[in-house]
Formats: structure tokens, C-alpha cells, sequence
């Protein structure tokens, strides 16, 4: 709403430190356009107040004294229900629940429940948020259906002894049990040195300007374990920030899960248009870096790469390997890709998020670009995946309510993008962009094209009631028959005071994936999710 001019919207989610930096930057604004009766100030008000409450117990206590304190953040449970068969295999039919952490769910009652809090003592952290899990029962894919998406993957394999396929975790091979567990979602230490948070765990990250998804980095996996590296404040450098702006960056570094292929002699690779009697590693790793420029203040731009590099059986993981990855920019024989010198699967990536002149408070366009063994999308566009949208902040005469739309495509008009085997599938590493089966990047999938729109009308800072459509399209190329899912859904969000939450959802999807079932399938799915935050801080 042009209240705020130096919010990085690449680089998410933002350290409590530098929101309440923003709020400092924007109350001045706020006042102003109060004293000057512009129609959004009331809004604005509204949800500076809800993030100024939510941020109390540290704006009153000291900032890196050597003071330490604690507090319990929040205490919630989701219950979730689920009639119909539902879809949860990111990479190759799609998802009814998407950018969940990766969480387990079936047809059936399913219920997530847990707490978050902290610890803080001068420029140390520790940060925690887990949950016990608890999903149904379900069929899952059959032997023929799970051996006919390990050809499409190039994971074909059979085990002798028993004529069945190999299963992996991108697939899920039937029955599946009821899960119980526990789950960190995030878990964390950190220190704070030279305005950058330095933090080994489980974090958030989500690195583009985008709503529904992230091509780069999302929250539709699980959160993998890393090394961070994160400048939380925009660096100015004198004569080189007149031309870029003030700019942040990120880097992080860990294992990924769940890639199981690794040299056996127990499985025979099966020929196939892609194995070609190839025994794929396991276990790779990947680096993520993210730089990001404000050049003005309606202008926002970033580039990022993440490259997938290691694996059990392929290359080790050592100093050696990381620097391949991390500074190889060219294409690489077959003899090098096939060796310890394979510098692993690269992606470019390149967003930007731009506030149109004249309606610079009132409408935002930006787009989420992609692109698989190219620096980046720039060089490529027509390899690239991208994701563009539009945001009208507020619509004329009605302050508090807000539009957003986005289009998603990973099916670039090129020769490559075909039977899914371009876009976030690699030739070594053949589960891909993944992270305990599940896609990190955008939940769109492979070779999809796709949308979503929100419709949001807020009842105050931290309140609002939506309409949220989805829109999923495989290739038949891709997937035989193709796929199409198409959901809506409605949601509320109540307070009970300042410190308890109500959050109810219902969707409605419709999908079609004749490779799976016959005919319409029709799924709803009804989440009701309560939290507390009891704003209690101990300092020791």
C-alpha cells in the first residue's frame, strides 16, 4: 500500500529483528496518512498494530545485551479431515495439499499437533517448532502403476528374488500405514555476527516474490538439516548501491533425503528408454545462494542458484566436489558427469517484483523465473519455468479487500521438457529436486502448467476471510493421459482476543488422472486449526 518502501519479498521469512525495523520505517507513513485521511490508513493501522503485538515481548526487552530470555511462542493443533482419495506425490500427479512441510495425510482423519518457542542470550538463539503427526491409513499405488512411474523416472529396477519393483520413497507403493510421529519443522541455533545470522538446523525458507509457490526454494517439503548464512539488513555500498540499491543475500548447505538409489547387486537396472542400465546414487547434497537488489524503491530483483551435487556411489561429498558445484557455470562431457568431477545438477533462477508508476500503491507485478543447467533464466528464457502474478493491494473504495493472481508453468517451449525429464529431474540424480519424496521447489511439478487467485477481505491485521482456486495440468508426454486437478476453497480466520486463534478451511477438488484412477475423482478436505500465543517471556 506504499507504506513501506525496503521489504525484501525474495528473501523470506524475515528475522523478528528487521520486522520491527519495518515497523519503525512505515509508522511515520502511517501517521501521516492517517493526519491526511487517505482511504488504506486505517488498514495499515490495522496490521500494525497485529504484527506490533505479535513483536512486544521483544521490543521490550534488551536487544544483544548479555540478558538471556525465553518464550514459549505458540501452541496449536490442526485437525484435518479427508473424504475421497486424495493426491500426494508432488512429482508426478500432484498434490490436494500443497506447501504443508511435507506433512502425511490421507483419506480419513488426520491431526497435527505441537508448540513453537525460543531461547536468546545476547547474540545466540535457539529456535524450535515440532509437532506430533498422525495420518490414516491408505492403498496407495499399485505395483503396476509404481513400476510405471519408475520407468518414466529412469528408476526402474527389479528385484530378482521376487519379480516386484524396487520402491522409492517419490513413490508411494501400496499399502501405506497410519502414521504416528514426531516432527521437527524447524529446529535451530544460530548467532548473530556483522548483521548476518549465522544458524545450523532445520529452517523456513522461501525464495521468491511469488504467494502459491517457489520455483527456487518452498515449504512444500519437508525443511532439510543446513548451514546458513543470512544477511538480515539490507548492506549499503557506497557508489556501487547508487546503481543497485541496497541488496541482502543467502547461502545455505545440506543433505537431502530420500534418495535412496545407491549401487546394489541385490537390484538389476531394467532397460528402458532412460535407465539404459544405469544405477543411480543416493543421497545427494545442495547448496542454495540467493543475492537480491532494491535499485529504487518500487523495484526489487534477485538471482539464485542451487546445485545438487554428491551422492553414495556417484562422487563424495568433500571440499572438492562443493567448489565443482559451486563454481561451474558450462556444460560437462559424459565421461566428467559420469566421474568425480561431475559438478552435479545446476539451477538458475531470476525474480522480480515491480510497483507500476502512478499505482505504486495500489498494484504490484513481479514474476518467479526457473531454469535447469542454465546460469540463469535471463541467458535462457525460453528453457526457463517461471511463475508471474499480479497484486492489487486494495480495491478502489474498498480498502480491505485485496486480489491476487498467478500462472505457473514448467513445460518451457523446448525439446528437452518432455516425459518430465528437463525441469527438476537430473540424469544422475533421477529423484530429482526432492526432499523426502516430496518437490522443495514449486508444487506444480515437472512438466505442469498451472494458476491460482486469492480472493482476501480482511477484517483486521490479523483476521481475514478468503477464496482461494487452483488450477494443476500434466503433459501427456509426461504423464500417459495427462492429469488435471482443479480445486476452490474457502477460509476464515478468527481471533478470540489477541492471543487465540480459529482457522478453518474447506476445499473442494476435482481431479482427473486416468494413469491412476478411473473417471472424476472428488475430494474435499476440512482443517480446522487452533493456536494460542500466551506472550510469555522469562528472562535469566
Amino acid at each position: 500500500m506504499g507504506y513501506l518502501d525496503d521489504a525484501f519479498l525474495g528473501l523470506r521469512p524475515w528475522t523478528r529483528a528487521r520486522v520491527s525495523q519495518m515497523l519503525e520505517e512505515s509508522s511515520g507513513r502511517i501517521d501521516d496518512a492517517n493526519a491526511n485521511g487517505r482511504p488504506t490508513a486505517g488498514e495499515a493501522e490495522s496490521i500494525y498494530e497485529a504484527i506490533e503485538h505479535e513483536l512486544q515481548p521483544d521490543i521490550e526487552g534488551p536487544c544483544l545485551s548479555g540478558e538471556g530470555s525465553a518464550r514459549l511462542e505458540s501452541v496449536y493443533t490442526v485437525a484435518r479431515a479427508i473424504s475421497g482419495t486424495p493426491l500426494r506425490d508432488s512429482y508426478h500427479v500432484g498434490s490436494t495439499i500443497v506447501n504443508d512441510y511435507g506433512r502425511p495425510y490421507q483419506n480419513g482423519f488426520n491431526n497435527y499437533s505441537g508448540a513453537s518457542g525460543y531461547a536468546s542470550l545476547g547474540r545466540f538463539a535457539l529456535y524450535a517448532r515440532g509437532e506430533f503427526q498422525g495420518a490414516s491409513s491408505a492403498a496407495g499405488y499399485s505395483t503396476t502403476l509404481a513400476q510405471a512411474f519408475s520407468t518414466l523416472d529412469g528408476t526402474s529396477f527389479l528385484n530378482p528374488s521376487t519379480g516386484l519393483p524396487y520402491s522409492q520413497p517419490t513413490i508411494p507403493l501400496g499399502p501405506i500405514g497410519a502414521a504416528t510421529q514426531g516432527r521437527f519443522l524447524e529446529a535451530y541455533v544460530s548467532v548473530q555476527f556483522l548483521k548476518h545470522v549465522i544458524s545450523f538446523g532445520k529452517h523456513d525458507e522461501w525464495l521468491g516474490p511469488a504467494q502459491g509457490g517457489s520455483l527456487a526454494y518452498s515449504n512444500n517439503a519437508e525443511n532439510i538439516y543446513a548451514f546458513q548464512i543470512d544477511r538480515t539488513e539490507p548492506l549499503h555500498v557506497p557508489l556501487l548501491s547508487r546503481v543497485t540499491g541496497p541488496f541482502r543475500w543467502e547461502f545455505l548447505i545440506g543433505p537431502l533425503r530420500g534418495h535412496t538409489l545407491m549401487p546394489n547387486p541385490a537390484y538389476i537396472a531394467m532397460p528402458s528408454p532412460t535407465t539404459a542400465n544405469v544405477i543411480n546414487p543416493g543421497d545427494p547434497w545442495i547448496h542454495v545462494e540467493k543475492v537480491s537488489f532494491r535499485p529504487t524503491e518500487n523495484l526489487e530483483f534477485g538471482f539464485e542458484r542451487t546445485a545438487m551435487f554428491g551422492g553414495e556411489g556417484h562422487s563424495p561429498v568433500t571440499l572438492h566436489t562443493f567448489l565443482k558445484s559451486f563454481f561451474s557455470t558450462v556444460n560437462v562431457s559424459a565421461a566428467v558427469k559420469d566421474g568425480r568431477d561431475d559438478p552435479g545438477a545446476r539451477f538458475g533462477a531470476f525474480d522480480f517484483s515491480y510497483r507500476l508508476p502512478f499505482v505504486r500503491n495500489w498494484f504490484t507485478i513481479y514474476t518467479d523465473a526457473f531454469a535447469h543447467d542454465d546460469v540463469s533464466p535471463v541467458d535462457a528464457p525460453r528453457r526457463a519455468s517461471v511463475r508471474p502474478g499480479l497484486y492489487l493491494s486494495h480495491v478502489p473504495r474498498v480498502p480491505k479487500l485485496d486480489i491476487r493472481v498467478e500462472g505457473v508453468s514448467t513445460d518451457p517451449n523446448t525439446s528437452r521438457s518432455q516425459n518430465g525429464s528437463f525441469m527438476y529431474w537430473e540424469a544422475i540424480e533421477r529423484q530429482g529436486y526432492t526432499n523426502q519424496g516430496q518437490l522443495f521447489g514449486d508444487w506444480v511439478g515437472r512438466e505442469d502448467k498451472g494458476g491460482q487467485a486469492w480472493i482476501t477481505y480482511h477484517l483486521s491485521g490479523d483476521e481475514w476471510i478468503q477464496a482461494i482456486m487452483r488450477r494443476q495440468k500434466a503433459d501427456p508426454d509426461f504423464i500417459a493421459g495427462g492429469t488435471t486437478l482443479d480445486d476452490i476453497g474457502f477460509q476464515v480466520v478468527k481471533r478470540i482476543g489477541k492471543d487465540f486463534e480459529i482457522d478453518g478451511n474447506f476445499t473442494l477438488e476435482h481431479w482427473n488422472a486416468p494413469i491412476y484412477l478411473p473417471g472424476v475423482q472428488s475430494v474435499t478436505t476440512t482443517n480446522v486449526r487452533l493456536t494460542w500465543w500466551p506472550q510469555r517471556k522469562v528472562s535469566f
